[in-house]
């Protein structure tokens, strides 16, 4: 049983320690808006959004008002497009995601995903056709967002997806040149992806969920470094439990959340997801608590170990405070959108292949990055490639969303706003993966795949 005594405790870490829910996200499964009409299937996106979250906002914002517990972000996820996308007789599937954005306005909401496919064994005629119409559909809406899932564990590595990516990200790049490629930022590319993902770009509802659900995501990386600034001397295992006493707590507050939006929107009830995503905020910053815990600056040897035993202890707290923890639940390692991150980018401490090992072992990926323009399509798709097998191999999802930023070149800035923050364009290596990538096909599903 859950009340507002409950997080009493929590109030302390809201004031001061910049402790938000930083979404209530929706979930509505789009299955039954298909047709072999565009313009009547984006009528029934359109309809279905509007009538589903017509309530979602004034309820969230209730909600904050009577708890007093600051929430971020109102967001709507929905079924993957693709699915949508194979049924219409069109070619150009860029229509449903303007049917997206008008939906978005209409409920007031900040972003909608759900754009995207599925994509991990083959490509559907919908897939393809969704692919192709990404780098549109996303530079020519505000706020929709696409995820595209190539690989996993079960299925291997679809490296012709990972190909096609690696072209929609540098067109995208192009397409919103003006803004600093900004629009790559609504574009994640995933391996392993998680069907009850709140946080953007990456959410969408997926296929075995229920009609409409409510999944909140958490985010509290002040409160862990406040906790351990307190225990200086203190040893490892100490510092593990403070910070899985803490994400205890944390989860505590977003279950509530979770618990009473659902009820008053008269949906089901899904997930709380205990990630520690960080903002370029001072003082909310996953780097910061690595620092904390003993680091001289993010990047340096013992990061990919300090990172470990927090994602790990983050994870124990949350599903002893749920019962029904999920999305990605760990620490995020967005560099733009992480203060530390930013500095110790900076400062040369931080490198691509460093974040590579450290997403080995936290959620996501390679997260909010800025490389050169000039980037070739392949050099994106390698890394994407290297990523997905990473999640692959180790039974875990990762993601890739990078910003090939125009006309920017290793060491020039570039910046976004709001919670997506700034970062130094950092340099990837130029050595080239095309006859790889160009061989195409699909990597086979490791040995551990074959669990039945």
């Amino acid at each position: 049983m859950i009340d507002a005594y409950d997080i009493l405790e929590t109030i302390k870490m809201i004031e001061e320690e910049n402790l938000d829910i930083r979404t209530v996200t929706m979930g509505i499964s789009l299955t039954d808006c298909a047709s072999e009409s565009l313009e009547k299937s984006c009528v029934k996106v359109y309809d279905k959004i509007a009538k589903e979250a017509s309530g979602l906002v004034p309820t969230v914002k209730e909600i904050e008002k009577e708890y007093g517990i600051p929430i971020i972000n109102r967001r709507v996820a929905v079924t993957p497009v693709s699915v949508l996308a194979s049924a219409v007789d069109a070619e150009d599937v860029s229509p449903f995601a303007v049917a997206l954005q008008k939906a978005a306005d209409a409920v007031g909401i900040d972003f909608i995903g759900g754009y995207g496919a599925l994509v991990q064994k083959g490509m559907t005629k919908g897939d393809k056709k969704l692919i192709a119409s990404i780098p549109k559909a996303i530079a020519e809406t505000r706020c929709v967002c696409s995820s595209v899932n190539v690989g996993s564990t079960k299925a291997g590595l679809n490296v012709d997806a990972v190909g096609l990516m690696g072209k929609a990200i540098k067109e995208l790049a192009y397409l919103t040149r003006d803004d600093d490629s900004k629009g790559c930022a609504k574009l994640v590319v995933f391996a392993n992806a998680v069907e009850d993902n709140p946080f953007m770009a990456g959410a969408f509802h997926g296929l075995g969920e229920a009609e409409t659900v409510i999944n909140v995501g958490v985010s509290g990386p002040g409160v862990v470094k406040a906790a351990l600034s307190k225990a200086k001397g203190a040893d490892l295992s100490e510092v593990a439990e403070i910070i899985k006493k803490t994400a205890f707590k944390i989860t505590r507050a977003g279950q509530l959340i979770n618990k009473t939006a659902s009820e008053r929107l008269g949906v089901a009830s899904g997930i709380v997801d205990l990630s520690l995503a960080p903002t370029p905020a001072i003082g909310d910053s996953v780097a910061r608590i690595l620092e904390e815990i003993g680091l001289s600056v993010t990047g340096s040897a013992g990061t990919t170990a300090c990172l470990a035993m927090l994602n790990d202890a983050v994870k124990k707290g949350g599903v002893m405070a749920s019962g029904s923890v999920g999305g990605l639940s760990g620490a995020f390692i967005p560099v733009s959108e992480d203060e530390g991150m930013i500095a110790a980018a900076r400062a040369g401490a931080l490198s691509i292949e460093k974040l590579e090992a450290m997403t080995a072992v936290c959620s996501v990926g390679i997260d909010m990055v800025a490389i050169p323009g000039d980037t070739p399509a392949e050099v994106i798709s390698g890394l994407i490639a290297d990523e997905a097998m990473i999640g692959i191999i180790n039974s875990k999802t990762t993601a890739v969303r990078i910003i090939p930023a125009y006309g920017k070149k290793v060491g020039d800035e570039v910046s976004f706003g709001g919670l997506l923050g700034s970062a130094p364009v950092m340099r990837i290596s130029e050595g080239s993966p095309e006859k790889f990538i160009g061989r195409g096909g699909r990597i086979p599903a490791p040995i551990q795949s074959l669990r039945n």
